[in-house]
């Protein structure tokens, strides 16, 4: 009958406990990127390791949802012009300078912020028995992340509703505003700050969310080999999207115990087609070659999870794609098929599951989507979420140019590094001394540090001069 009635959880804590049905407690982090495309193979080869004992370290009791949120930043964009106004004799150079980080920052990956975050969830009685164990589990995923060199923080109730309020307003217009103190003074719940205008899912394919629409797909993973590609180019896609990965772990004995089964099954039919096989007079050797592979994958898969550290996982992929316009949404839905199909795999859309789907993917840890693929670790693994880390600094920090991999600008404050030397190289001609002049003009503009300049050619004069040095 009402939005709120769709927002599944039951209530939200300041710590940033989320208590859902079911008796399920959850607790999200915000984790940053690394250095993961650009790293060379045995990098790679290290990150990947890590990333497949990160997700080993969830057992069967700890269901957990990696999220990867996409949106439109319009006025607030993480990056900020930091030269500060002033009245003297270089206005026109300083607005010259602002008008190109302006227009730097405008370009800048197209105003799409990419933010990511792993929410886990334990089943217990009440809150006082989940909050001590949520924050164990809670430092064992901040240590993971640090053994992989990943920034990351956890995320407390206002944090946690300001992400569930930017999923649920898309176009990113409306500021979120809430305080705890707010809720005993306006008699509202946490969900009435919150929720958007409307839900509309009369519609089988798509669904209306405030004045967007919606669509969910869920990616039916076909092919024999994944690579790790994959979720990295769905992610660079210039559209605000979620792409969410439920992830269940199988109890080991379990997953053991129905891949014995399975090749008990295979034994069984391969001793039926042998008994056929005599009384028609034929080679009993000759088998259908579907039971020859099914017998060899399963052989391996037993093999993957008695001795090679591999666990089994029971995952959920699901992408939901959100765009002001019907004819923008199916085009961002045919260019994610695309991507898609491209490793080997579907994207389906989910009829008539619009709702449960979208109720799935905010960072809550709550899967209503019933469609699970069976995964050994090494396979999930490689939806590795790490592309390229963004050199970002606060404070006196210089621009110096754009990422050449996510597109965004480097502002980096060259004091604050390990070693605060600089050098410039390239062929003839390759814009060297333009790129020197520009980081003076930024130094001399944004700090008060004083700038010598070592010239036998005369080369910088003009600019010395016009800088009153």
């Amino acid at each position: 009958l009402s939005v709120q009635q769709t927002i599944p959880y039951l209530a939200m804590h300041p710590d940033g406990v989320c208590k859902l049905p079911g008796g399920l407690y959850t607790k999200t982090v915000e984790y940053e990127d690394i250095n993961y495309s650009v790293a060379s193979t045995e990098d790679q080869t290290a990150i990947f390791g890590g990333w497949s004992s990160f997700l080993n370290y969830f057992d069967s009791t700890l269901p957990f949802q990696l999220s990867f949120i996409n949106r439109r930043s319009h006025s607030r964009s993480r990056y900020k012009v930091n030269i500060p106004q002033a009245n003297d004799d270089f206005n026109s150079v300083r607005e010259e300078f602002t008008g190109m980080l302006k227009n730097q920052i405008a370009k800048s990956n197209n105003g799409i912020e990419r933010s990511k975050y792993i929410t886990f969830g334990i089943p217990a009685e009440g809150i006082a028995e989940a909050r001590p164990r949520l924050e164990r589990v809670e430092a064992d995923v901040m240590g993971n992340f640090k053994r992989l060199g990943v920034p990351c923080e956890p995320m407390d109730g206002r944090a946690r509703l300001a992400l569930l309020h930017s999923q649920m307003h898309p176009g990113n217009r409306e500021p979120f505003r809430f305080s705890w103190k707010d809720i005993p003074q306006t008699g509202l719940g946490t969900k009435d700050f919150i929720a958007p205008d409307s839900f509309d899912f009369r519609q089988s394919r798509s669904f209306r969310i405030g004045q967007y629409w919606g669509a969910v797909s869920y990616l039916q993973i076909l092919a024999s080999e994944l690579s790790d590609k994959l979720l990295a180019e769905i992610l660079e896609m210039d559209a605000e999207m979620t792409v969410t990965l439920h992830i269940q772990t199988v109890d080991q004995l379990k997953a053991i115990k129905t891949i014995k089964g399975k090749i008990s099954d295979i034994g069984k039919m391969k001793v039926e087609e042998q008994r056929k096989a005599v009384r028609a007079g034929y080679d009993p050797d000759i088998l259908p070659p579907d039971l020859i592979t099914f017998s060899k994958d399963a052989a391996e898969l037993l093999a993957d999870l008695q001795s090679r550290n591999e666990r089994m996982f029971l995952l959920t992929f699901t992408v939901i794609n959100i765009a002001p316009t019907r004819q923008r949404l199916e085009n961002d839905v045919f260019t994610v098929g695309g991507i898609a199909q491209k490793y080997n795999c579907a994207l389906k859309r989910l009829d008539w599951q619009q709702e449960q789907a979208l109720v799935s993917s905010l960072a809550l840890g709550y899967n209503e989507g019933a469609i699970q693929r069976g995964m050994t670790t090494s396979s999930t693994a490689i939806f590795i979420p790490f592309m390229t880390r963004e050199l970002r600094m606060g404070g006196q920090a210089l621009y110096y140019g754009m990422n050449a991999l996510s597109h965004n600008i480097i502002m980096a404050d060259r004091k604050k590094l390990k070693s605060a030397n600089g050098l410039y190289l390239g062929s003839t001609g390759s814009g060297k001394s333009f790129s020197a002049k520009r980081e003076i003009i930024n130094v001399f503009l944004a700090t008060q540090d004083r700038i010598i300049i070592v010239d036998p050619m005369g080369e910088y004069a003009p600019l010395v001069r016009r800088l009153g040095g």
